[in-house]
């Protein structure tokens, strides 16, 4: 079991993605705060505020994760990190059971407060999100 580091915001998700990339998503949720906003930008069905860190895991992870036939794993290609802000440049990988790729290039700009997410504000492929995924339930 991996436990998050107490190093600088752009350490802990070099940590967060280095886990991501195994399929470990544990320590992403577990560098959410509890207030934690996730913005998904675009026109798509999934695009809106998910406020608060049990409304993303109930209303964006579930019904997302559960379109999943295997483990999502997500790479990061690049770090920038200025202030409270960290940007990171990553492609997810997976195939849904629909036999659909959902391999998808994201830029996350996150915003960290005392060592925990506060906000994500994320960029995609909008038409691959309506090609590839079914719209939430």
């Amino acid at each position: 079991m991996s436990t998050l580091p107490s190093t600088g915001n752009k350490q802990l998700m070099r940590f967060i993605f280095t886990e991501l990339a195994q399929g470990n998503g544990r320590p992403f949720v577990d560098a959410m705060a509890d207030n934690f906003c996730w913005i998904l930008t675009g026109q798509t069905a999934w695009s809106r505020r998910y406020e608060g860190k049990q409304v993303v895991r109930e209303q964006l992870f579930k019904p997302l994760f559960a379109q999943f036939a295997g483990t999502y794993v997500n790479r990061a290609t690049r770090f920038v990190a200025e202030d409270d802000m960290v940007v990171v440049e990553c492609r997810g990988e997976v195939t849904t059971h629909k036999g659909r790729s959902y391999n998808n290039q994201y830029c996350y700009v996150c915003r960290l407060a005392d060592g925990k997410l506060v906000e994500l504000v994320e960029y995609l492929d909008t038409q691959l999100v309506d090609t590839a995924l079914d719209a939430p339930a």
